[in-house]
């Protein structure tokens, strides 16, 4: 288990959430209305300039208040939080990112700065990040699989774009460039993609491209043509229509098949593109599951999985970790975790801290 504990500054200071959380109580706070996710905001939102005030101040003087941070960007969405952003420019002519990484330390900043960006700049950049990694394998590649399958086509389409500003070149322009074939090809495809994003199924198409799929599978032709152009241009419920198809039509569900042919670098990536159409709750609360068994925790997946999940599904994922661990997602981020950035984790998750 790695520790984290803050920069070590010390301050006579009292810490500010004693005033700003004493009032703040469990009822006081509410989940996000129609969603899956654990974010929970106050009832009562302060508007933008209060809470740039208490950050300004969270951060004059000999330390910082990292409980403050934490009580005011942790209980707010990303409308939210895009608001104070642009608010603490204006106020003080500063960046609020500059600040944080300026303020906060390890893997608290980091977390707190993964969120505290745009979802779609967020994105962009670990997409980046990714591609430029010079780690071992192609663990890196799949946070772009969870880019284009397991966000909405508006995001996605909001992330290239994003990215082309931020980076001057397109985000299939840096994977052709970057990514060897044959996996080039099937994520060129996917973040190229703009689904259809409404429940539409046909049980023709499903039955016929579960057949493809299949004859693909068993010869080994995973990057096919058909292969890549299915995965990558049907909406999400046709795919998961087609996947059942596959499993009552041949016994086995698609990636237990592809898990028999082979464990290679490409078979690992087409079974993250599974799992991220098919069940992404299942999929991010294996990341999280990863990332914290075994001597170490990993916690720039940890931070990954929990920041970009926590507005969308992550009630789904704390139950899916639940049926997967035999042990809760708050029991196993306080035991793997501490000090503010735990703190930061489990409100995120909509855990009591």
């Amino acid at each position: 288990m790695r520790s984290f504990f803050g920069k070590g500054r010390t301050s006579s200071l009292p810490k500010q959430n004693a005033s700003y959380g004493s009032s703040a109580s469990e009822k006081d706070f509410k989940l996000m209305s129609g969603s899956m996710g654990s974010l929970k905001i106050p009832e009562a939102v302060p508007p933008p300039d209060q809470d740039c005030q208490r950050l300004k101040k969270a951060f004059d003087g000999l330390g910082t208040d990292e409980d403050a941070v934490v009580w005011i960007l942790g209980h707010r969405n990303a409308s939210q939080r895009r608001k104070i952003k642009d608010t603490y420019q204006q106020l003080y002519n500063k960046s609020l990112i500059d600040d944080l990484h300026a303020e906060l330390s390890g893997d608290f900043r980091n977390a707190v700065l993964l969120w505290t960006y745009d979802p779609p700049e967020r994105d962009a950049k670990l997409a980046r990040d990714a591609l430029r990694t010079k780690k071992k394998g192609v663990k890196h590649l799949k946070v772009l699989v969870e880019i284009a399958c397991a966000s909405s086509p508006n995001h996605l389409m909001a992330v290239r774009q994003v990215y082309s500003s931020l980076f001057d070149c397109s985000l299939e322009e840096d994977i052709a460039s970057t990514v060897s074939l044959p996996i080039r090809k099937l994520l060129v495809g996917l973040v190229s993609s703009y689904r259809y994003d409404r429940q539409l199924v046909d049980t023709g198409i499903a039955n016929s491209e579960a057949s493809r799929l299949h004859e693909a599978i068993k010869t080994k032709q995973y990057d096919h043509d058909h292969v890549v152009w299915i995965l990558s241009t049907r909406n999400i419920f046709q795919l998961r229509a087609t996947f059942e198809c596959y499993k009552q039509k041949y016994g086995h569900s698609i990636d237990q098949d592809i898990k028999s042919c082979g464990n290679g670098d490409f078979e690992s990536v087409l079974i993250a593109v599974y799992w991220c159409i098919a069940a992404p709750a299942k999929y991010f609360a294996e990341v999280i599951k990863d990332s914290v068994v075994g001597l170490g925790t990993d916690e720039d997946s940890l931070n990954r999985a929990i920041v970009t999940r926590a507005e969308i599904d992550m009630i789904k994922i704390r139950e899916e970790y639940s049926k997967m661990s035999k042990t809760s997602l708050v029991d196993d981020v306080i035991g793997d975790t501490s000090g503010d950035y735990k703190n930061f984790l489990l409100t995120l998750i909509g855990a009591r801290v």
